[in-house]
């Protein structure tokens, strides 16, 4: 519908020209001061990318879709009665594009309407705009360096710790267990995510050495990563389980050797399984199946000879 608008538009336009009548539009889309990208706006821009972002992914384009109607309201704004400009704003917001969905699409988004605005109102002041490949060539060159750190973030380590809050409501039979992490989850990176967007328009191409390079986030990763070890001891000690029954008699005297082992490092055991597991990954790569199967294997050979 945007795009029959847009094109309805511009053939009135041409339809007038052809007539010899003046067009209807002129360079600005709008007055000055209303070129100009509002804190509903960048709203607006946040949710409809949040609630699109992984939603009509083709293999052409991937999160372009997204992208593009997460802006589109904007654009119209900013070049809403000059069609061609609009026009080549969809065109270039519709090439591949692919990133994490807050640390990176976040603040690309910002630094995407800031440049366009820029644009927008260079063109309208009669001035030379900028190049709009330089707005492409932002998008392409930040989508992967943000992707990665908002991976690592999220997915493996916020997650992990809302789950590992939840486990204890889950082993109870709760269903709060289940629902805590899907509910806390997005709602913690929408706030944080319209934050970052925020940054990204307020700040411009300059936002992403702060979002990388700032003191705050270095320590909020920081203290996320030594949290996430606080949490992974925690559930090794309450959820991996293994014991040893061996025991022996000397001078009638019984010694068992999970006794032992408690008295120099209580759950010693199931702490090397972990450290077992750990190294394998970290030398043969994340492959859980194959860990799963090896563990089954040795762990029912141990427990018919007595070992474990």
């Amino acid at each position: 519908m945007y795009y029959r608008s847009a094109l309805e538009e511009n053939n009135a336009n041409s339809e007038n020209v052809s007539s010899g009548e003046e067009p209807q539009y002129e360079k600005e889309s709008l007055p000055q001061n209303e070129l100009k990208v509002t804190e509903k706006d960048l709203k607006m821009t946040w949710f409809r990318w949040w609630l699109t972002v992984e939603v009509p992914h083709s293999f052409e384009r991937l999160q372009a879709l997204s992208f593009q109607w997460a802006i589109m309201p904007v654009l119209r704004k900013l070049y809403g009665k000059n069609p061609e400009e609009l026009k080549e704003a969809y065109k270039r917001h519709l090439v591949f594009f692919n990133t994490q969905g807050t640390w990176g699409g976040a603040p690309i988004l910002g630094i995407t309407l800031s440049l366009e605005e820029q644009r927008a109102r260079a063109i309208a002041k009669g001035e030379e705009a900028p190049d709009p490949n330089i707005i492409n060539a932002t998008k392409v060159g930040l989508m992967g360096p943000l992707a990665g750190i908002g991976d690592s973030v999220e997915w493996s380590t916020i997650m992990y710790l809302l789950i590992a809050i939840a486990l204890p409501w889950a082993k109870s039979g709760s269903a709060m267990g289940a629902l805590f992490p899907l509910i806390l989850f997005p709602v913690i990176t929408y706030a944080y995510g319209y934050y970052f967007l925020r940054m990204g328009y307020r700040l411009g191409r300059e936002s992403v050495s702060v979002l990388l390079g700032g003191e705050k986030i270095k320590t909020l990763i920081t203290g996320l990563s030594t949290l996430g070890l606080f949490m992974m001891g925690i559930l090794t000690s309450n959820y991996v389980s293994v014991s040893t029954p061996l025991k022996w008699t000397i001078s009638g005297k019984v010694f068992e050797l999970q006794a032992i082992l408690d008295k120099i490092l209580p759950g010693m055991l199931p702490l090397l399984t972990v450290l077992l597991v750990y190294w394998y990954f970290t030398k043969k790569g994340l492959k859980v199946l194959k860990v799963l199967g090896w563990m089954v294997v040795i762990f029912f050979i141990l427990g018919w000879i007595g070992v474990l």
